[in-house]
């Protein structure tokens, strides 16, 4: 453990030195290219057979590839022990089941751990490959393009279009709208949104189904408000905070050697926003569907502590007799 803790100490201050010197090579990018402001779209790059392909895109399958081939180097050689790269993994693994287990309950975190897990991994990972030095800066000048928009790079922060979050909110809730039917039923779905909660008297019934039926209509809407609310609360800050480091990396009264320098200290702040909004998009995700489908559970989870009490009883009928 001593070694282990060394070879972290050793390896993180040789990133710390080498921090520096990648902010001065970003900062000489930015100066000599000309860089433009952010724009709040994806900018196309390129289009083979007439579609359109995005700089936002190919960061999504650059990180989505890194995913993968970190995934099948760690299950390459799978061991009972696990040790270095696979131990690494199935602790991400464990713990964030757990996690989700603990929020949503172990039947629900099953069946829709896979969709929330990879959710979150590649969310953090588009986040962070977005601060790599030279996201955003590597790229070509377009000639006849309008004044402001000439430069194109290659990369751009995924979560940074909103097209990537539309996506992925879009998709959880044709999920969400899945899991529910399948958990609690269409009837139990309406009933839950509209039906009188608790016992009421049939006078007092008349008159709490109109009040009920009035707050169905704003939980609808509460509904159909959050997809939209999922995707532009990470495009928002995703693209906030990178707008924010390239607008400190090319102030002009600043030497082009030291551009990097005022974005530093926000270039670690945006490390921990790039997890915190990982983190939030899912934990949304996990209570929007543990709200709707947890009386189910509830009754799944009692009805499987309910199975063992049987074999107590028959063991104290022997001791008995």
């Amino acid at each position: 453990m001593p070694s282990r803790s060394r070879f972290v100490a050793l390896q993180f201050s040789r990133l710390v030195a080498l921090l520096p010197f990648l902010f001065l090579g970003l900062g000489e990018a930015f100066a000599a290219a000309g860089h433009d402001h952010l724009p709040q779209s994806a900018e196309e790059v390129a289009k083979p057979f007439g579609i359109p392909i995005t700089n936002s895109m190919i960061m999504v399958w650059v990180v989505a590839l890194g995913i993968i081939i970190l995934c099948r180097l760690a299950t390459k050689k799978m061991q009972l022990v696990p040790s270095g790269l696979q131990n690494l993994v199935e602790w991400l693994v464990e713990s964030l089941f757990n996690f989700f287990a603990g929020i949503m309950g172990e039947h629900l975190a099953r069946r829709s751990f896979w969709f929330f897990a990879t959710s979150f991994i590649l969310i953090l990972c588009c986040n962070w490959a977005g601060l790599i030095p030279g996201v955003g800066t590597i790229g070509l000048t377009a000639e006849n393009a309008p004044a402001g928009d000439q430069f194109r790079p290659f990369f751009r922060g995924a979560n940074a279009d909103l097209n990537l979050t539309m996506a992925m909110s879009v998709t959880f809730f044709g999920l969400w709208f899945y899991w529910a039917f399948t958990e609690i039923g269409p009837k139990n779905f309406f009933a839950h949104i509209f039906a009188p909660k608790g016992d009421f008297g049939k006078l007092m019934l008349v008159l709490m189904v109109p009040l009920f039926l009035f707050v169905g209509v704003i939980e609808v809407i509460s509904i159909a408000v959050r997809p939209v609310a999922l995707m532009f609360r990470l495009y928002g800050n995703v693209y906030a905070g990178e707008n924010m480091l390239e607008t400190l990396m090319i102030m002009d009264k600043v030497p082009d050697y030291l551009k990097w320098l005022p974005a530093l200290p926000f270039y670690f702040l945006e490390l921990l926003v790039g997890l915190i909004q990982a983190l939030v998009f899912v934990l949304l995700c996990a209570v929007f569907t543990k709200l709707m489908c947890e009386h189910h559970d509830e009754d799944h989870e009692e009805s499987g502590h309910a199975e063992p009490d049987p074999e107590p009883a028959a063991g104290s009928s022997a001791a008995n007799s």
